[in-house]
């Protein structure tokens, strides 16, 4: 009876390392699909025109009608006067830097300013950069495009975005120039960079483009007000370089392909007395 007892003891400590080691496993695969990220990559099953099959909450990325981006086309675009120059009311700010795998992030933690929009204030929250553009004008994809992202407090987002070609190094990315190196290789972690002044971001010119649309990047949600302006300015090979580092896969972009217009209306602001 003692040796039954034994072998029954024996065949239920072998059950449940079974189903502990199953378990263990079915996680195990969670968590990598939970920690990967999605891809720029054409060819990858996590590629951009795959985006809205990855989860159920990502489908606005394939099926939604007002994506981002889009090609500014001036033949397009509905010159208009009555939009007003765009103030930033901003202030400095402490902020972050994470390499987040597939752009640099920089976030303002405490209040950082804001700007208004068709009497909407949009708060300041945090600059990222995609190489190359993500908008194009007039058919013509720049080097890099940075965006600034305020978000309401009902939730709506407005984008500012800033559209560079190579020359020049840009003054704020040189400002950044020491943490973003010390960031290049590391992902996912977020370095303290003190206090940053998000004025000392040049936008060169009160032209500007305006449409609604949506993020660039997964859940691709619908929310968002588009302001890219019209000056194209200028960043050094150095610093296209260092943000380029945060591309994770062998694309060596973090630029979304272009988007359809549909029915959109583009509008391009010249202030009345240009």
């Amino acid at each position: 009876m003692e040796k039954i007892t034994s072998i029954f003891t024996l065949i239920l400590v072998m059950i449940l390392l079974s189903a502990s080691s199953k378990y263990y496993t079915t996680s195990s695969k969670e968590l990598e699909y939970e920690e990967e990220y999605f891809s720029y990559d054409e060819d990858s099953e996590r590629g951009p025109a795959r985006w809205g099959d990855i989860r159920e909450e990502w489908s606005m990325c394939k099926k939604g009608r007002m994506q981002s981006p889009i090609d500014l086309s001036n033949e397009r675009a509905e010159m208009v006067s009555h939009l007003g120059i765009l103030k930033r009311i901003y202030r400095p700010s402490n902020a972050t830097l994470i390499n987040k795998g597939h752009a640099m992030q920089l976030s303002w933690k405490d209040y950082a300013g804001s700007i208004e929009i068709k009497e909407t204030k949009y708060e300041l929250q945090q600059c990222h950069w995609h190489s190359p553009s993500e908008h194009t004008i007039n058919g013509t994809r720049f080097d890099l495009e940075a965006h600034l992202v305020h978000k309401s407090k009902s939730g709506k987002i407005a984008v500012i975005s800033i559209i560079y070609k190579l020359g020049h190094a840009d003054s704020f990315l040189t400002r950044l120039k020491e943490d973003l190196i010390n960031i290049k290789d590391t992902l996912e972690i977020e370095r303290t960079v003190g206090i940053v002044d998000p004025r000392l971001i040049e936008i060169g010119s009160h032209k500007y483009y305006r449409y609604h649309g949506s993020l660039t990047t997964p859940p691709c949600n619908e929310t968002v007000t588009w302001t890219v302006t019209n000056k194209v300015m200028t960043v050094s090979r150095e610093q296209l370089k260092v943000l380029r580092k945060a591309i994770h896969d062998k694309s060596g972009s973090n630029a979304r392909p272009l988007q359809s217009i549909n029915a959109r209306t583009i509008q391009f602001y010249t202030p009345e007395d240009y």
